[in-house]
This record gives C-alpha cells, sequence and structure tokens, in this order.
C-alpha cells in the first residue's frame, strides 16, 4: 500500500508529460508551410470561343450531309513542330494528309471585280494546300483562265496572299484558324493537289475527307 502514491504520482507525470508532446506536435503542424491548394482550371474565353466554334461547324457539316469528321485539341506551339510530329498528334495517315487554307487576293482583277459574286472571276480565292506540297501561284492563274475559257486575259489574274486582317474579315476566321467550312463570306474554294484535309483553326483541327466538303 505504501508504493500506492509513488505510482500515482508517476502516472501523473507521465500523462503531463504526453499531453505536452501533444500540445507541442499540434503547435508545430501548425508552423509548417501548409501545401497550396491546386486551383480548379475554369474555362477561358478562348475555350468558350472553340466550343462555339466546333458546334457551329459541326451542325454545318451534319446539315451537308457530312457525317465522318472529328475535331482535335493541340497544343499551342502546335505549329512550331515538325510535320511527322503533327501527324503523330491528329493521328493523320501520313503528313501529306495536313493542309492549310489560304486566303488569295487578284490583285490584277477588273475594277468591276471587287467581291467574290462571280464564282470563277473572284477578287478573293480560298485555297487548300498541303504543308508537304509547294504552292504555286502560277498553276493556280492558268487554272483560273482555263476555268474563264480564256475570255479573260492571263494578266488580269495575279494571285498573292490576302493581308490578314482581310482574310480575317473574310472568313471570321483569325491567323492560323482558317478553315473552308463556316465562313462568313462564300469564298471560292478549290483544293490544290489535296486528297485529304486535316483543316486547322486555332488549336483544332478538323478532320475529314475532302471530297465531302
Amino acid at each position: 500500500m505504501g508504493d500506492s502514491h509513488p505510482l500515482a504520482e508517476l502516472e501523473r507525470i507521465q500523462t503531463q508529460i504526453l499531453q505536452r508532446i501533444s500540445n507541442l506536435e499540434v503547435s508545430s503542424a501548425s508552423l509548417l508551410p501548409q501545401p497550396i491548394p491546386t486551383p480548379t482550371p475554369t474555362p477561358t474565353q478562348n475555350d468558350a470561343v472553340h466550343d462555339d466554334t466546333e458546334a457551329r461547324l459541326s451542325a454545318i457539316l451534319r446539315a451537308k450531309g457530312v457525317n465522318d469528321f472529328s475535331f482535335k485539341t493541340v497544343p499551342s506551339d502546335y505549329y512550331d513542330w515538325p510535320l511527322e510530329a503533327r501527324r503523330d498528334a491528329v493521328g493523320a495517315a501520313s503528313v501529306h494528309h495536313l493542309c492549310k487554307t489560304i486566303v488569295l487576293v487578284n490583285t490584277q482583277a477588273l475594277p468591276s471585280v471587287v467581291d467574290c459574286s462571280d464564282r470563277n472571276n473572284s477578287k478573293y480565292y480560298l485555297v487548300v494546300v498541303q504543308y508537304s506540297a509547294r504552292f504555286n501561284a502560277e498553276a493556280v492563274k492558268n487554272f483560273l483562265y482555263t476555268l474563264n475559257e480564256g475570255k479573260i486575259a492571263k494578266k488580269k489574274f495575279n494571285l498573292r496572299l490576302a493581308p490578314e486582317e482581310t482574310s480575317t474579315q473574310l472568313t471570321g476566321f483569325e491567323h492560323n484558324a482558317v478553315t473552308c467550312v463556316g465562313m462568313q463570306t462564300e469564298i471560292p474554294t478549290h483544293f490544290y493537289n489535296t486528297s485529304a484535309t486535316i483543316l486547322c483553326f486555332g488549336n483544332k483541327l478538323l478532320q475529314c475527307p475532302f471530297m465531302l466538303l
């Protein structure tokens, strides 16, 4: 019975020590750097624009009976990649399936030719050309001369790349974002040595067989 008091005192001291240790752990934890929570990504204005564009183009294609198409999102530096890397990123059959869409202006058109109302003799033309091909403006000039059955002199066809602001105004698409589907203006479109197309608009790609467009 004489040992009960020392044991009780020892138990009390141990309890106090454990409580102090517990308090120190809590205090130390509050002083440690807290992990920075990862913010939940929120849709940006560009994402909303791309989603709207994708929905609009999808509706246009389906309305025209085109159901075999797909959209792919690519990184912002996509256009800096070699063609082989772009081919792999979008799952193209070859680099020759990768195409760009450009707006050309006929700088020698007659003064009366100011818009795209005459598809054979237009002020502007849209050309879809393979990245792997060398664009030949002279070949397009000869094609237009033949298209007009020689009634317009060849010297009245001089195709040059349209200024960026003109392209944007006519198509509604910005630089590196032009596609021949859903343009603001009905521009005569010609496919230059293409058998299939992957058309680019911004960081989105539209893939579908060209003959269906």
